[in-house]
């Protein structure tokens, strides 16, 4: 029978010991300090540019404030005189018109794009090159480019055609002012797009089609059942981030119709800025704080959605 004599025992326990203290994950681990650094002064200006205006901004959403001078509190007067606003509910009702229709535009183009991008067609690599040269320019420089050519050259155009519906701007039109909104922030959007679905794309073994091929699939069911798919999580995904930021389009609109004509083209950020310089400080901040919930109830979807993804 084995026994263990006291200085085995000691020398046992000291090895044990000795091992726990050389463990970083028993011990602890220390913070270098320089991650203070970096750190502290981040968080800092952040909460000074961001966290600050924005409790600032929930608060004044209960007054009557007009952006200075002495106010009072109105409780949730405010978000009642929203609910039957019809600018407030006017540009609600076409800036989610226009993310839904902006979206599903972008998406359909910039997958049929990709798939073409990344099929065996010569001079691939200088189109994709090309393609996404709209995402490095300005989006208000855009815009004025593409108001001149709604407004002047597709006119001329069309009377030298003798085309009647070419003939007037469809900026100037409160019925078809959207579809050049659609167009323009479409054609800047899709560059982005484009590039996730060409990473999704890339990603898919070529096996898989190889073998669908010697199964005997065709291309249009190889589309069907292999690749759309195998990119539906890319789907999800770019429709989530796009609608988010076609939410906030601000720029475009500007540069394009300014709102008009009239207030049917006026979005909600167009609309909350506009208030802000126009005496509805406080109403708008009560917009401002509704939209800011929207934004971030999307953004935890996204999160989740993607954190989703990241894990498979």
């Amino acid at each position: 029978m084995a026994t263990t004599t006291p200085t085995a025992a000691r020398g046992a326990r000291t090895s044990l010991s000795g091992s726990t203290a050389g463990n970083p994950r028993r011990r602890g681990r220390r913070v270098d300090p320089v991650f203070y650094v970096f750190l502290v002064p981040t968080l800092v200006l952040f909460s000074l540019a961001i966290t600050l205006p924005a409790v600032m901004g929930v608060f004044y959403s209960f007054t009557n404030s007009i952006g200075f001078g002495e106010f009072d509190m109105v409780g949730v007067t405010n978000y009642l005189a929203m609910a039957t606003d019809p600018a407030i509910l006017g540009s609600y009702g076409f800036t989610m018109g226009f993310a839904l229709v902006t979206v599903i535009a972008v998406n359909v183009i910039a997958l049929l794009l990709a798939i073409g991008l990344t099929s065996q067609i010569k001079a691939k690599t200088a189109l994709r090159a090309v393609f996404v040269i709209p995402m490095v320019i300005s989006g208000i420089i855009i815009a004025f480019v593409f108001q001149f050519l709604f407004s002047n050259s597709l006119p001329a155009l069309g009377a030298s055609l003798g085309i009647p519906g070419l003939q007037d701007s469809i900026l100037a039109n409160a019925d078809t002012a959207w579809i050049g909104i659609v167009v323009v922030t479409a054609w800047q959007a899709i560059p982005s797009t484009l590039l996730i679905y060409i990473a999704g794309l890339l990603a898919i073994p070529g096996e898989v089609y190889e073998a669908s091929s010697l199964d005997g699939a065709s291309g249009w069911k190889q589309l069907r059942s292999i690749t759309l798919p195998l990119v539906a999580g890319y789907v999800l995904i770019n429709t989530i981030i796009g609608f988010k930021n076609f939410l906030n389009s601000y720029d475009i609109i500007v540069g394009l119709t300014n709102g008009g004509p009239g207030t049917s083209t006026r979005s909600i950020a167009m609309t909350i800025f506009t208030g802000f310089t126009g005496g509805d400080y406080a109403y708008q901040m009560a917009n401002a704080t509704i939209f800011f919930v929207i934004a971030v109830a999307i953004a935890l979807v996204q999160l989740r959605i993607t954190r989703g993804k990241a894990a498979v």
